[in-house]
Parts: C-alpha cells; sequence; structure tokens
C-alpha cells in the first residue's frame, strides 16, 4: 500500500530496501542544468575550434569535418554515458538535484546500462520536447522512461540520512479509546507504514489528511472489526496502539491527527 512515490526491491537474499523514484518535474531541473553545462562546453568547443581554424561550429566546412562531428556527438550523447557509467549515476544536474540512476533492482548500474539508456534517448525526444518519454514515465510506477525500460534502471531521489523523531500521541488516549480495540492490535507491515507515513507528512494540509485517512481507516477498520469515529484520530490510535504505545507510554505528546 503507497501513499506516495516509495518504491521497494528486494534483493535475491531477501533483504528489501526503499527508494523514492524521482518524478518528471525533478528531473527536468536535473536536464537543464545538464543542457546549461553542455552549452558550457560546446562555447569551449567553438572557441577552440575558431582559434585553431578560424571556422566557427555552424560553418559549413566545420559542420562537414568528421572531427567536428564527433565532438558534437560526444557532448550530446557522450556526456550523460560518461558522466553516469563514471560517476556512480550521476551527472552534474542529478547530483544538484539529489538524483541517482541505478538499476531497478537497487543495485549500481553498469557501463553497458549508461549506454542503453542514453542510446534510447533519441526516442524519448519524439516527436519533441521528450513527450514520448514523459507519456511512458506517466504510466510507470517508477516513472521510467523507454530508456529505462530498456536498460531496467530507474532515476532514485536519495534523502538525506536521518532519524525520525517518535511518533505520539496528544492528547493521551482515554480509557474508553483503548476499550474500544481488540486485546491485542496487529496489522500488516504495509499497513502500519502507511498509517505512520501519512502521521509524519508535515506538509499536509488538515483538508488533505483527512481525506487520505478517510481511504485508509475502512480498510482498518475492517482489519481490525472497529469502527471509527475521526478517521485521522483513529489512525492515531492504532499506531500508537500497534507500535508507538510502549515506547509514547511516557511522552504521549500527538495531537489528534499526529505529529512528529
Amino acid at each position: 500500500m503507497q501513499l506516495d512515490n516509495t518504491v521497494e526491491v528486494e534483493t535475491p537474499e531477501h533483504v528489501r530496501f526503499r527508494f523514492h523514484a524521482a518524478g518528471p518535474t525533478r528531473r527536468a531541473w536535473a536536464y537543464l542544468i545538464d543542457l546549461l553545462v553542455r552549452v558550457g562546453i560546446l562555447l569551449i568547443v567553438e572557441i577552440v575550434l575558431v582559434l585553431a581554424t578560424g571556422q566557427h561550429l555552424t560553418s559549413g566546412k566545420a559542420i562537414m569535418n568528421s572531427g567536428t562531428l564527433l565532438s558534437l556527438f560526444l557532448i550530446e550523447w557522450g556526456y550523460f554515458v560518461a558522466f553516469e557509467a563514471g560517476w556512480n549515476g550521476t551527472t552534474p544536474g542529478k547530483r544538484a538535484l539529489r538524483l541517482r540512476v541505478v538499476k531497478a533492482g537497487g543495485y549500481p548500474l553498469s557501463f553497458m546500462d549508461a549506454v542503453l539508456r542514453n542510446l534510447l534517448r533519441t526516442a524519448d525526444f519524439l516527436p519533441v520536447g521528450y513527450l514520448l518519454g514523459l507519456v511512458a514515465m506517466t504510466w510507470d510506477g517508477r516513472f521510467a522512461r523507454l530508456g529505462d525500460r530498456a536498460a531496467g534502471t530507474m532515476v532514485v531521489i536519495e534523502d538525506p540520512v536521518r532519524v525520525a523523531p517518535s511518533i505520539t500521541l496528544d492528547p493521551p488516549p482515554t480509557a474508553a479509546e483503548i476499550v474500544s480495540f481488540p486485546h491485542r492490535v496487529a496489522l500488516p507491515l504495509p499497513e502500519r507504514e502507511a498509517i505512520e507515513l501519512l502521521l509524519r507528512r508535515r506538509d499536509l494540509s488538515p483538508a488533505r489528511r483527512l481525506e487520505l485517512a478517510e481511504i485508509l481507516a475502512p480498510i482498518v477498520e475492517r482489519r481490525l472489526g472497529v469502527k471509527s469515529g475521526d478517521p485521522v484520530r483513529f489512525l492515531a490510535l492504532v499506531y500508537y496502539l500497534t507500535v508507538g504505545g510502549a515506547a509514547a507510554a511516557g511522552k504521549p505528546n500527538l495531537p489528534s491527527g499526529a505529529k512528529s
């Protein structure tokens, strides 16, 4: 059960990792930065070409020159391959936006993976402005464009490692609220994590938090055989009793929704 763009992968050793797949907007900003870097490289090539031959890149003779064509190809296509293969799945733009290309299983991509995903960049660009790639991304849970699908890769957001604050309940649960629940409250891990994700989302407005809680609460109600009143308070109580009850007993300070 997902409330965001979290992607879970499992290794052959049955170790599970979670990644946040990068959406089109963030990747577009990274591409814009890389475009500016490539334009800067082209300007350097232009200056060198003018000083060495007196010709511009756009002149007819320069365009027909095999060395010029090779330089343009390397800047346009080799740029991404070189950086992603040699810089552990990042480019200057991706690194600035904290993005990284990895294999769909969470492993680092190889040189051939970088080559394959970027060879299909032309197809993603069609008919103009990466329109086909954008359509492909919207139909994929990992926001994979055609090149990513062919190479078996995905672009993920590198979240800074931090210890999440504990979630507590405010006002504290009353005896009447606790009595309304089964003696032992147990939920599958995906549902517990979905509740925790909702409670930790500081960026949600009260209306949006209630909307998401109204989607999740009926599922939990059926699981526990309990009827809820306020769905946000209900989910906070469920989390308190399944995960945080013992730990939070000494510091019950979480609002009738939840806060961390």
